[in-house]
């Protein structure tokens, strides 16, 4: 069973609440020390307050002794909710003078007044205080010491409620992290659901950048669709212009080979066999043509170069197509050095050629001289020169030939066929430059390509 994609939204909530909530934990811990420092301090205060009043009843005898009263408020004052059990001794010169004797009192020290511990009274749990005082007589002074206690229980609970109260606010925060976390990547999200929407209410045909209000995080991705698109455009339009291409330039040939085929049952039967087989012939040539040219326009990337003897294959492709300069009755040959090394495609670069020579043979009159040149340049490149001494060419005419040489150039049906569309659609893959001139003789044309130096 194939995994369900996560959702962003759910993402957010899976590591924003535990983080959260460890957080909480952390800040739980803090507030249950400052709410029993807090307890605890608040319960010490009224500890010794409760202390201090019940010193406050001790006082001197008509004897010159210590006699003490205790006053109901010290009591009262510890008294809680909780019902903590309280307990307390007063202690003079001759020890204890009333009170718990059994409960132990706090030492104090020097320079102190009062002192805090906590103990354990009867099995209980107690917090004591310790109040040291002097009365002063005629005679002299009078030490005596005044100790309180109190069970915890107050305590706890107060510490308690402050972390019960503190844990709920928590709680919340949780919550409410939770609930803007969701509310706020439903918002963040929004331009990519309007995205997705444009996306899917558009046409199949429609490849036409995709126009969005996006954030800059997801700017990129709309970056890249775009960039698909238009890879997948020109995919598309190179196999429409394969279409038609196949189209325009198959059905002729076709049509001749049947005409033919019909013909040679009623007359000449080995003639018009012939000229169907050549017809055939050029059906072959001109498939091979369009699929070297489907292939170079859907790459839409540079093919790898590596080092290649451009000398050689010049005099390979002249080789090649010198049978058919002698059926034509033209003279061809290769004017060049015999090694000249360039970093290109040797199979794309030899259709190339292929196309440049044979077009020249072609289109040119019995006669004619064609002639492949190779240059080296150095730090310019080779270059790479078709010559030929055909007829002149009107203005027109010229202009139309460097029309085919430009790459993009939407190609139409006509006598010069897929030669130059390949040759330039092979030229922009390689990087190489083509350029169309007139001779100096006023006769022929010269085709130019420069290799790139790489």
């Amino acid at each position: 069973m194939a995994d369900r994609p996560s959702s962003l939204r759910r993402t957010i909530l899976l590591w924003l609440v535990p983080a959260t909530a460890a957080i909480g934990a952390l800040a739980l811990l803090d507030t249950r020390i400052e709410a029993r420092r807090t307890a605890r301090d608040v319960s010490d205060r009224v500890l010794i307050g409760s202390a201090m009043a019940i010193a406050e009843g001790v006082s001197v005898d008509a004897e010159g002794g210590l006699a003490i009263t205790i006053p109901f408020s010290a009591l009262d004052m510890l008294s809680s909710t909780a019902q903590d059990q309280v307990f307390y001794r007063v202690d003079g010169p001759q020890g204890i003078l009333t009170g718990y004797q059994d409960l132990a009192s706090v030492s104090v020290a020097a320079g102190q007044e009062t002192a805090l511990a906590d103990a354990t009274y009867k099995g209980m749990p107690i917090r004591t205080a310790t109040l040291s005082r002097e009365l002063t007589t005629g005679e002299g002074t009078l030490p005596f010491t005044v100790t309180v206690a109190e069970t915890t229980r107050a305590r706890e609970a107060l510490a308690r409620s402050i972390l019960a109260r503190s844990a709920l606010r928590i709680a919340g925060l949780i919550a409410g992290a939770a609930l803007v976390a969701w509310t706020v990547a439903t918002y963040a999200l929004r331009p990519l659901d309007r995205l997705s929407r444009s996306i899917a209410a558009r046409a199949p045909h429609d490849l036409t950048p995709v126009a969005a209000d996006a954030p800059d995080e997801l700017r990129p991705v709309v970056e890249a669709l775009n960039g698909f698109l238009q890879r997948l455009s020109r995919a598309m339009a190179a196999l429409q212009n394969f279409a038609s291409n196949a189209n325009h330039q198959i059905r002729t040939p076709l049509t001749v080979a049947r005409t033919q085929i019909a013909v040679s049952g009623k007359s000449n039967a080995a003639n018009a066999l012939e000229k169907a087989d050549a017809a055939l012939i050029r059906i072959e040539r001109v498939l091979e043509q369009l699929l070297l040219l489907a292939r170079v326009e859907a790459s839409g990337t540079r093919p790898a170069l590596r080092e290649v003897d451009v000398a050689a294959l010049a005099r390979s492709v002249t080789a090649d197509l010198m049978p058919l300069a002698l059926r034509l009755d033209q003279d061809l040959g290769y004017d060049g050095p015999e090694t000249a090394l360039a970093r290109t495609e040797d199979v794309l670069l030899g259709e190339l050629l292929r196309n440049l020579v044979g077009n020249a043979l072609t289109h040119c009159p019995a006669g004619t001289v064609v002639t492949l040149h190779l240059q080296d340049h150095g730090p310019e490149g080779l270059v790479l020169a078709v010559a030929d001494t055909g007829p002149h060419l009107t203005e027109r005419q010229f202009t139309d030939l460097k029309r085919r040489l430009q790459p993009g150039h939407e190609m139409r049906s006509g006598t010069r066929g897929l030669g130059l569309h390949i040759v330039a659609e092979i030229a922009q893959a390689l990087g190489a430059e083509i350029a169309l001139d007139r001779r100096p003789q006023g006769q022929g044309l010269s085709l130019r390509v420069t290799l790139p130096i790489v």
